[in-house]
């Protein structure tokens, strides 16, 4: 970023760094070079999934850091007029982002001593407005998308906001869907400093003091059954939708995090953005079985791999399996599956899958 003459060029080489990191990391995961010889990683799925998770999402928060700082020279020098910080949402938030993921964030900004506050917030939405337009300008390189859906409001509610915007709304409007999503949030990018007093700010509504009523907790129910009846694409198949299918990511997920908004306050370990990282702090608490851990845990870790082998293999995103025979092979290869043997693992993913919903449905369903 510091050699390009302008922000353009500056991006440009962001995303060729990107592109080329992406493929060494897919190279090292498809041919099992993560590790050592005596101790080769391939053979703990789990542990190659949070290596594989943790550097594409390490490498995303560098290209956001990288753009933002190409962004910000361009127009302002080496300092913006209001102090900005970008915090990680999702499964980017969990350090565990797929070949094919989005990166879910918000954006919060502080206006410098003596800079007027409207000066301050067009200066944020400037920087956020270049930072997508770069991101996703054509080229050799994969785009990097910015999805800040999980802001407050929605969609509908400002893209940026200040610290202090963010502190008056949660304390008055927030919702509960809301306080769920700001479990996975960490700061990936921008003002350290911002960015430590934002996770400051929603520590308590993610960790409540006392849990969960009765009430918050029958809504998620009611909100997880509906998003199961109204997400599922049309025609998908549900036993084998990785995403969303019974025992998929959405199933574990969701799991692991209404027993984070129950015990968080209470139990240090759940206060964590990776799934694996509470799931094991939950069994560690006594809040879920050895047995029912381990079956969540083998249930989140295939559906993760199902999605990096289809976007491996199709060259895009997706959460279930392809249909024609030579890509379904091709999955089936990443997944350790010999040749001719696509029908076995249908019948693995669907018999996990099937376990892993027994154990949300006691969990989580009650």
């Amino acid at each position: 970023v510091r050699r390009a003459d302008d922000a353009v060029q500056a991006v440009t080489a962001v995303r060729g760094v990107r592109r080329r990191e992406l493929f060494r990391t897919a190279a090292a995961d498809i041919v099992g070079s993560y590790g050592t010889e005596a101790q080769p990683v391939e053979a703990d799925r789990g542990a190659l999934v949070d290596l594989v998770g943790g550097a594409v999402s390490d490498l995303t928060a560098a290209t956001l850091a990288g753009t933002l700082r190409a962004v910000v020279r361009a127009k302002w020098g080496d300092v913006l007029p209001t102090r900005f910080a970008i915090i990680g949402m999702g499964r980017f938030g969990g350090r565990e982002l797929g070949y094919g993921s989005d990166a879910d964030v918000l954006f919060v900004h502080e206006p410098r001593d003596g800079v007027d506050e409207r000066e301050a917030g067009d200066a944020a939405n400037k920087v956020v407005a270049e930072m997508r337009r770069l991101l996703q300008v054509p080229s050799a390189d994969p785009p990097l998308l910015i999805d800040a859906d999980l802001r407050p409001e929605g969609r509908s509610g400002p893209l940026v906001r200040t610290l202090k915007s963010y502190e008056a709304y949660y304390r008055r409007w927030s919702l509960g869907w809301e306080s769920h999503a700001l479990l996975r949030a960490e700061f990936v990018a921008g003002d350290e400093d911002l960015g430590r007093r934002f996770i400051g700010l929603i520590d308590p509504l993610r960790y409540p003091a006392g849990g969960l009523t009765e009430d918050a907790v029958r809504e998620i129910r009611r909100l997880k059954a509906r998003m199961e009846s109204e997400r599922l694409p049309r025609g998908a198949d549900p036993k084998l939708h990785a995403k969303l299918g019974p025992g998929g990511l959405s199933d574990v997920e969701w799991t692991v995090q209404l027993m984070q908004l129950r015990h968080g306050h209470e139990i240090a370990g759940l206060r964590t953005t990776g799934t694996r990282t509470a799931l094991a702090a939950a069994r560690d608490a006594g809040l879920v079985s050895e047995e029912h851990t381990a079956t969540l845990d083998e249930a989140w870790v295939l559906a993760t791999r199902v999605r990096n082998a289809v976007m491996l293999v199709r060259g895009r995103a997706g959460d279930t399996f392809p249909t024609d025979p030579r890509e379904l092979a091709a999955v089936g290869r990443y997944l350790g599956h010999g040749s001719g043997h696509a029908g076995d693992m249908l019948d693995d993913y669907r018999r996990t899958a099937r376990r892993a919903r027994t154990v949300v449905e006691d969990l989580f369903y009650a």
